[in-house]
C-alpha cells in the first residue's frame, strides 16, 4: 500500500488541499477514538503523522476481516497518515518523540491520563517548549483522582453510562451497539475541540489543553434519555426498538419484513393513514395527536400492521415516502452502501493511486471550495519512518 510517489519531500509542510492545509498533526493515539478525529484533520488537509510503538496500533491485529492481509478495522481509521514507529523508551526515539511534538500544531494522545508524563510528552511539558500547541487528551473517564486509572473501553462505557439499560427488547438482556458508539462519539468531539481551540490560537496565538472522555460524550450523547432523567426526574428504560415520545416511530411488519416508519407529528400521520387507505384514524380521539398515539399505541398499532401487511416493504417504501412520511426499510450494510449510491451520496472513494489504491469510506462532509482529499493509503507500520527522522533531524525554518 506504499503511496511514496504521492508525499511531499518534507514531512512538514503539507501540499494537500483543504481547509486545514498547513497544519501539522502529531498523533499518538491508538485504536479509535483518537484515530478517526486525525483521519478527520487528515481528510480535511492536516498533515498527519501516526506514532505507533514498535508493535503497532492494536486494531492492526484486529481481524477477520481483512483486505491483503491488512484489518479493515486499522483501515477504517487511518488514512492519509504516515506512520513512524516509536520506542518510547528508547531514549533517541523518545526524543524524537519530543521533537515531534514541538513541530506539531496539533497533538491528539488516548494514552490512560498522565500517561505521557514520564517521557516529558504530557500537556506541561509539550507546552513549555511549544506554547502555541493544542494538545487533545481522550480518556474514558476523565483525568480526575476517581476516573483516571479506570479503563476507557467502549463497551464498558456503553454500559456504565446506562445507554445499554436502554437498547434491546423490554423483557431481554441490554445490548451494546453494533459499533464503537461513544468511541466514534469521542472522536468527533475532538475534533471540535480541536478545531475550537484552533480559532482561539488565530484570536490569541494561545495553544491549550483539550480533554475529552467516553463517559461525558456519552451522556451528552444521550441526548433526551439523560435530559428525562437530569431534567424531569424520569429513569428512562428500555423499549425494544419502540421510541418513548412518538409513535408511529419503529419498525412495523409488512408482507415479507419490517419497514422503519417516522410519523413525527400530527400532519405526517394524518398522510400515512391516507396512503395506507384508513384516513379515518386520524380523526379518531384516540390517535389525533402525537401524545395521544404515544399513550394508545397498542391499539393503534395492530391497525397499521393490518394494512401493511398487504404489501411488501419496498412497495409500502415507495408509496409511503412519495406522500411525504420519512420511512426506510432495515438494510444490511451492503444495502445500505448500495442505497447511499443509489442516492447519490457516493458513499466510496478510492485513496492512493493506481494498483495500490485502497477503498474508503468517504468524508461525510462536503465542502463547495475546499472538499477533502484522499490522498495516502492506511499506512504500514514505519512505512515513512526513516523520511519522518531525517525531517526531525533537521533544524526547522522558521525557529518554532
Amino acid at each position: 500500500m506504499s503511496a511514496e510517489a504521492t508525499e511531499p519531500d518534507d514531512p512538514g509542510t503539507t501540499t494537500a488541499p483543504g481547509p486545514l492545509s498547513g497544519l501539522l498533526v502529531a498523533d499518538f493515539s491508538r485504536i479509535l477514538a483518537g484515530p478517526y478525529a486525525t483521519m478527520l484533520l487528515a481528510d480535511l488537509g492536516a498533515e498527519v503523522i501516526k506514532v505507533e510503538g514498535p508493535h503497532g496500533d492494536d486494531t492492526r491485529t484486529w481481524q477477520p476481516p481483512v483486505r491483503e492481509g491488512v484489518s479493515t478495522y486499522y483501515m477504517g481509521a487511518n488514512r492519509n497518515k504516515r506512520s513512524i514507529a516509536l520506542d518510547l523508551k528508547d531514549p533517541a526515539d523518545a526524543e524524537a518523540a519530543r521533537e515531534l511534538a514541538r513541530r506539531a500544531d496539533v497533538l491528539v494522545e488516548n494514552f490512560k491520563p498522565g500517561g505521557l508524563a514520564r517521557f516529558g510528552l504530557d500537556y506541561d511539558s509539550v507546552a513549555a517548549t511549544n506554547p502555541g500547541v493544542l494538545y487533545a487528551s481522550i480518556s474514558g473517564f476523565g483525568s480526575g483522582p476517581g476516573g483516571a486509572a479506570l479503563p476507557g473501553y467502549d463497551l464498558i462505557v456503553q454500559a456504565i453510562s446506562g445507554f445499554m439499560s436502554l437498547t434491546g427488547d423490554p423483557d431481554g438482556s441490554p445490548y451494546r451497539a453494533g459499533v464503537a458508539l461513544f468511541d466514534v462519539m469521542a472522536g468527533l468531539h475532538a475534533t471540535i475541540g480541536v478545531l475550537s481551540a484552533l480559532n482561539h490560537r488565530h484570536a490569541t496565538g494561545q495553544g491549550q489543553h483539550v480533554e475529552v472522555n467516553l463517559l461525558s460524550s456519552a451522556l451528552s450523547g444521550l441526548v433526551n434519555q439523560t435530559s428525562a432523567y437530569v431534567a424531569g426526574d424520569v429513569v428512562p428504560f428500555r423499549m425494544g426498538n419502540s421510541h418513548p415520545s412518538l409513535f408511529p416511530y419503529e419498525p412495523l411488519p409488512c408482507a415479507d419484513g419490517d419497514l422503519i416508519i417516522t410519523a413525527g407529528n400530527n400532519g405526517q400521520f394524518r398522510r400515512l393513514v391516507e396512503v395506507l387507505g384508513v384516513p379515518e384514524l386520524a380523526d379518531d380521539p384516540r390517535f389525533g395527536r402525537n401524545e395521544d398515539r404515544t399513550a394508545n399505541r397498542e391499539e393503534l398499532r395492530p391497525l397499521l400492521v393490518e394494512r401493511l401487511k398487504t404489501r411488501t416493504k419496498h412497495e409500502w417504501f415507495r408509496a409511503i415516502i412519495a406522500a411525504g412520511v420519512p420511512c426506510g426499510p432495515i438494510n444490511t450494510i451492503d444495502q445500505g452502501v448500495a442505497f447511499a449510491a443509489e442516492v447519490g451520496l457516493d458513499p466510496v472513494v478510492h485513496v492512493g493511486e493506481g494498483a495500490d489504491a485502497v477503498p474508503s469510506v468517504r468524508n461525510p462532509i462536503t465542502f463547495s471550495a475546499t472538499p477533502p482529499a484522499y490522498r495516502l493509503p492506511p499506512p504500514d507500520l514505519d512505512q515513512h519512518g526513516a523520511e519522518v527522522r531525517r525531517w526531525l533531524a533537521e533544524p526547522e525554518e522558521g525557529g518554532r
